[in-house]
């Protein structure tokens, strides 16, 4: 009973309430995708437009939302200022006077992978994240200035656009611009 990640994207702005548009181009995104991810439902389990999902088996209390993304790497400090200097992610604050990196509400799409999922490119890889974006084309163009290879899927669905980058240490990074940011469908 497969769903493909952006199908999780898809249920969580239909959750949200946030105005999603079928179209036959969303239609054929359920058969094709550029970054090939994993499934848990069929097709036919997808909510339309105005549903809710379903809370009731939700516990009362639950998290308000990640806290934190805590990972290795071969240089931390480098690769800190990496995440700074190209992506805006502001470091964990130095003391109790100051303020950490602040996001921006929205949803967020959480999603556990089989081992053998290519979705993240090296099977190794164990984790990815998804960064919003306010315009994708103007960040593309960012990082690109920068030397930064970025790769545009070149669909738009209709929760929205993606692109593909990773970091200096081959850590694959998803870029997503919400469908409410969409300047225009291409």
């Amino acid at each position: 009973m497969p769903i493909r990640r952006r199908k999780v994207l898809y249920l969580l702005a239909c959750a949200s309430g946030w105005p999603v548009v079928k179209s036959s181009a969303a239609s054929a995104e359920m058969t094709e995708k550029p970054f090939a991810g994993e499934s848990i439902f069929n097709g036919s389990q997808t909510p339309s437009h105005g549903e809710k999902a379903a809370t009731e088996s939700l516990p009362a209390e639950r998290v308000l939302g990640i806290g934190g993304l805590f990972f290795r790497a071969r240089d931390p400090k480098a690769l800190a200022e990496w995440y700074r200097i190209h992506l805006g992610v502001g470091l964990i604050p130095a003391g109790a006077d100051s303020s950490g990196w602040h996001t921006e509400a929205g949803p967020t799409a959480f999603q556990p992978f089989s081992l053998t999922s290519k979705y993240f490119g090296d099977t190794n890889q164990m984790w990815m994240v998804n960064f919003r974006v306010r315009s994708l084309d103007k960040m593309a163009a960012q990082l690109r200035s920068a030397g930064i290879e970025v790769t545009v899927d070149p669909q738009t669905y209709p929760y929205g656009r993606f692109a593909r980058i990773h970091d200096p240490e081959q850590n694959p990074i998803e870029l997503w611009e919400p469908a409410e940011h969409s300047a225009s469908p291409q």
